[in-house]
C-alpha cells in the first residue's frame, strides 16, 4: 500500500488546489490572499465595480505581480518572458517566493491511501 501525502488549499471550505509540497501550497495560499486584498482595495476604491469584475482583477493582479512591480518600479511594462523556457534568475525567484510563503492557517495536509 502507498501513502502519499497532499497539501491542500482549502478558502472559506472550499478546497482550491492541491499540491505535492508544502512550499508550493503556501506559495499559492499566500498568493489567494494577496488577491482578496487587492479584490476588497478595488472594491473600496471603486464602489461602481461589480463583485465578480473586482474578484477578477484582483486575482489577475497578484497572479502577475512581479509584472505589477515592475511596472510600479520603472513605469514600463516588463519584456515578454520566454513562454516555454524559465531562466535561472527567474527559477531563483519562484524558489525564493515559495520559501517565503510561511502561512500554513488554510493548508492542511492530507493522507491518501
Amino acid at each position: 500500500m502507498a501513502v502519499e501525502t497532499k497539501f491542500v488549499v482549502v478558502r472559506k471550505g472550499e478546497e482550491k488546489m492541491t499540491f505535492a509540497n508544502k512550499k508550493e501550497a503556501d506559495a499559492y495560499d499566500k498568493m489567494l490572499d494577496m488577491a482578496e486584498a487587492f479584490t476588497d482595495w478595488l472594491l473600496q476604491h471603486q464602489p461602481g465595480l461589480d463583485e465578480t469584475q473586482a474578484e477578477t482583477l484582483g486575482l489577475l493582479i497578484a497572479e502577475q505581480k512581479d509584472a505589477v512591480q515592475h511596472i510600479l518600479r520603472t513605469s514600463k511594462l516588463p519584456e515578454a518572458a520566454p513562454s516555454v523556457d524559465i531562466t535561472v534568475a527567474e527559477k531563483d525567484d519562484h524558489e525564493e517566493v515559495a520559501e517565503e510563503a510561511t502561512s500554513t492557517k488554510k493548508v492542511r495536509a492530507v493522507k491518501a491511501a
